[in-house]
């Protein structure tokens, strides 16, 4: 005949086997287990020691892999801050505006790691298209696009009217990017509120289809096309 105190044990025994995690899990029955006393000639039925190791192992794993992403992204921040930076601080210093978007459009994207950068801005003076008259490395970097053009283009694959956008190139990127738009993938979108109703956007593309998601961060960006309006502003309007 089974005992009450035998069939408590082997129920105890059949939950312990169904999910032994509920015991791993747990600190103080882990201690209480390790340090229970074991009677002369007799033997624990499993050797947690074993287990616990393996457990906390498994922790230790888990925690260094967390540590590392928070140090990785952090140095990322860290890195991503001083480029903007040093890029800000050139734009600063031109002293025309063809040295102010030749920085802009061929120096800055090798600073932040980008491919190509494009500067947009909507006006009813003048054709679409690239500007003409500028230097031939610049053929290509400032475009024109008609009132409502830059809100169109940010419209493109689903977007909306945040002031930052990053998303995968569209087939229409050819508009901004030229010849180039065969390579570019992924694009940073970046409004600029110029004043007196118009608008710019400054566009930068990338090779790399994963350089730029939602998920990724935006502030510095933000930042960026904050300094860049105001320029342009000073640029547009002289004297105001």
């Amino acid at each position: 005949m089974v005992t009450r105190l035998e069939k408590k044990t082997h129920d105890l025994r059949a939950k312990i086997l169904a999910d032994p995690d509920v015991v791993l899990e747990d600190d103080d029955v882990m201690r209480a287990l390790i340090n229970a006393k074991v009677e002369p000639g007799g033997r624990k039925v499993v050797d947690l020691r074993g287990a616990l190791v393996n457990r906390l192992e498994s922790r230790l794993d888990k925690l260094e892999n967390t540590h590392r992403s928070v140090i990785a992204a952090a140095y990322e921040n860290l890195a991503g801050t001083s480029q903007i930076q040093k890029a800000v601080l050139l734009l600063l210093e031109q002293p025309r505006f063809v040295d102010f978007l030749r920085v802009l459009t061929l120096e800055t994207p090798d600073m932040v790691a980008v491919d190509f950068a494009r500067l947009c801005i909507e006006t009813d003076e003048a054709e679409p298209g690239p500007v003409q008259g500028l230097d031939r490395d610049l053929a290509e970097a400032m475009i024109v696009v008609p009132p409502g053009g830059v809100e169109a283009y940010l419209q493109l694959g689903g977007g909306g009217v945040r002031r930052v956008a990053l998303r995968q190139a569209v087939p229409e990127a050819d508009a901004i990017f030229g010849e180039a738009a065969r390579w570019v993938r992924s694009e940073a979108l970046v409004r600029l509120d110029l004043g007196k109703r118009r608008q710019g956007l400054l566009v930068f593309g990338a090779e790399d289809p994963h350089r730029f998601g939602p998920e990724h961060g935006v502030d510095l960006l933000s930042f960026f096309g904050g300094v860049v309006e105001r320029q342009l502003r000073h640029w547009l309007y002289p004297g105001e």
